[in-house]
């Protein structure tokens, strides 16, 4: 056990798509946090949770089918089983997959930590006409294993009370690994004696286990041991060269590359053993579904079909919370209004921090959606498709099909977008892929072009938001094959991705997803988007215009006295409502002239008025323009900065913003160019 005698530490490993990510949801629900790996930009969660009166720490580890060091996250994965040496690592099996996902199973039983295997999709796996013997196989394998359904939690209490009660074991050299063939056995037990006899040996990891890597040539064993042995390291490496030699003239190949053959072969009499199929095999409901969502001529339609509609959603069912939202902020800037006293605390508060804030948080329900139908995508396997069915188009940039899915991504957020391009194998593909994902409309952009597309395009506005997502992917791909053809040629890559099988989506897995990504949206509302609401409202505030503000009071004065005297003179008490009704208007239009007015004469409409020429060709006068600018802050603060200063304080702050754009000479072309 590590730190207090109480304290678990679970390692979930597994390749990808093996539903670790739905287990580990699973386990931990919404108790988990996201980071990264320390000097990586690989993504780390961590989860807690109290079982049997004992605190789980779970760690995700990073999706990985070996762990060969050869991608970041084979890396991550595998120093932090060897250098955190958490007390159990449990190792998610694709049950319809067994002898796939068995490879990286036989490396950590190698490692000589504590193993758990949990067979997840068993149901899958049944409907496929697939059975296990899993009695079987935890004898061959000399480890406990767990039958489970992640997306349905069958199996989860027993893969927890399995972990803990091997915690609970010290952790030995277990039996029945992987024996490999004479010659190799022989050079490494030649080089683990070298190992074990050196001067001072202090070896920071197994010796059976180290002999392998240096077999296989890890660089990364290399680099650790010499920076441990220094200068004594040399005669462990020359009785590797000469061993590695005397393997590649005894069997005329890489010894790394004889290794994996000996791990298969291993793989596969574990197989026959332990695995039956059925002669009566379902109909593999993936493989006809793929007919349809791949097919050449049918696929690409579906696929911008499902686009659309995501952004239909978004625009439709987000307008009904939009306007619980909105409600909720002009009731609280009415409270506050009534509260405060007036002078120029309260300004900053209702005009600055609460419109500001509330004009961007009503894009909320929006966010939520366009995050809650990426997640769909990915939960159902919807996402390999997409790529599957890009690849010919992006193959016109000089990519393929993979890079497709940042750029997918980007929808949501460019930041983790270009994160997820770390995936891809090629240095090339990488820095193409990272250059054109900006092209993609991420969901700080949507606040905006829901206003816009809302104030000048009416029913039409999700079709026109759709277009515009559309025309960034055709502006990244002519972008990409100009950047191909000059900053980065060469050969394409293959495309080879897999394609998991469908699967049904767990509710809990989507809102955990959802929520996850909409955390930073949120996040900027408390930080970036108020700081910027403050400082516009400080620049359209400041100096103060002593001449306007008593212009404005003598004209407020003048139209109470007036709206009085009509009052005092009406007939009834009709009469007299609606003449104070027409008061409230009249107070309300002067006190938009005003604050606009004011906004013209302070800092932020001087420097509008300056930089009025440079947006004047594509129709957007100086508040445009300036909201254009404050994007490039964040592009959260644009819609709060038009907001601020177009002077909207009615109940209806989304309405008043739409009907203040087309007060202002903007033109449906003006708006689709901004």
């Amino acid at each position: 056990m590590t730190g207090d005698a109480r304290t678990v530490t679970i390692a979930l490993a597994g390749n990808p798509n093996s539903g670790k990510t739905t287990i580990f949801n699973a386990i931990t629900g919404v108790r988990q946090k996201v980071g990264n790996w320390p000097g990586v930009t690989v993504e780390k969660k961590e989860g807690r949770i109290w079982k049997n009166g004992i605190d789980l720490k779970i760690v995700d580890l990073p999706g990985t089918y070996s762990l060969t060091p050869f991608s970041i996250e084979e890396i991550v994965a595998r120093d932090f089983v060897l250098d955190d040496a958490p007390d159990v690592v449990i190792d998610i099996i694709d049950a319809s997959n067994l002898e796939r996902s068995l490879y990286l199973a036989t490396q950590l039983r190698e490692l000589d930590c504590n193993v758990v295997f949990a067979l997840n999709m068993m149901d899958q796996a049944e409907s496929r006409g697939i059975k296990i013997d899993t009695q079987k196989l935890s004898e061959l394998l000399d480890v406990p294993v767990v039958e489970t359904i992640g997306n349905r939690k069958k199996g989860i209490d027993a893969l927890l009370n399995a972990a803990i009660a091997l915690s609970r074991t010290e952790s030995v050299p277990q039996k029945r690994k992987v024996r490999y063939n004479h010659e190799i056995e022989k050079a490494v037990a030649v080089i683990r004696q070298h190992l074990e006899t050196l001067p001072g040996a202090d070896l920071p990891y197994p010796a059976r286990w180290t002999a392998i890597k240096l077999i296989e040539d890890d660089a990364i064993i290399k680099e650790r041991l010499t920076a441990i042995f220094k200068d004594k390291a040399g005669v462990i490496f020359e009785a590797v060269r000469r061993q590695r030699q005397i393997l590649m003239d005894r069997f005329s190949d890489d010894p790394e590359i004889i290794t994996t053959d000996e791990r298969y072969g291993f793989i596969s009499g574990i197989i026959k053993e332990v695995l039956f199929t059925s002669t009566m095999q379902r109909v593999d409901i993936s493989r006809n579904i793929d007919l349809i969502l791949t097919h050449r001529y049918v696929g690409m339609p579906i696929f911008f079909f499902f686009i659309w509609a995501m952004f239909q959603l978004t625009f439709t069912i987000g307008a009904y919370p939009q306007e619980w939202i909105e409600a909720g902020f002009n009731l609280l800037a009415r409270g506050m209004g009534h509260l405060l006293p007036q002078g120029w605390v309260a300004d900053l508060l209702l005009d600055g921090v609460i419109q500001g804030v509330g004009t961007v948080a009503v894009f909320l329900p929006n966010i939520l959606i366009l995050f809650f139908c990426i997640a769909l995508f990915e939960d159902t396997g919807y996402m390999a498709r997409v790529a599957f069915l890009m690849d010919k188009i992006m193959h016109m940039v000089g990519l393929h099909g993979k890079s497709f899915i940042p750029m997918l991504m980007g929808f949501g957020c460019n930041v983790p977008a270009i994160m997820a391009s770390r995936t891809l194998e090629s240095k090339t593909d990488r820095l193409l892929t990272i250059m054109i994902t900006p092209f993609m409309s991420c969901s700080a952009k949507l606040p905006v072009y829901i206003i816009l597309a809302g104030a000048f395009f009416g029913a039409q506005a999700g079709s026109v938001i759709f277009g515009i997502y559309i025309l960034g992917i055709l502006l990244s791909i002519v972008t990409g094959r100009i950047f191909r053809s000059t900053l980065f040629k060469g050969a394409d890559a293959p495309f080879v991705m897999e394609l998991p099988p469908y699967r049904v989506p767990m509710l809990k897995s989507l809102m955990i997803h959802m929520w996850d990504r909409s955390k930073l949206f949120i996040k900027r509302m408390g930080g970036i988007i108020l700081i910027g609401s403050i400082i516009i409202w400080g620049l359209a505030n400041f100096p103060h215009a002593s001449q306007t503000a008593t212009a404005y009071s003598n004209s407020k004065q003048a139209v109470d006295t007036r709206y009085d005297k009509l009052a005092a003179e009406a007939p009834d008490e009709a009469a007299r409502n609606r003449i104070l009704a027409q008061r409230r208007t009249a107070l309300a239009d002067l006190g938009k002239r005003y604050k606009s007015e004011k906004t013209a004469e302070s800092f932020l409409g001087q420097l509008g008025r300056l930089l009025a020429p440079v947006f004047h060709p594509i129709g957007v006068d100086w508040r445009g323009g300036i909201a254009l600018l404050s994007g490039f802050v964040a592009k959260e603060i644009v819609v709060s900065t038009l907001g601020v200063l177009y002077a909207v304080t009615d109940d209806h702050a989304g309405d008043a913003l739409q009907d203040a754009l087309r007060a202002s000479g903007m033109t449906p072309l003006s708006a689709l160019s901004t």
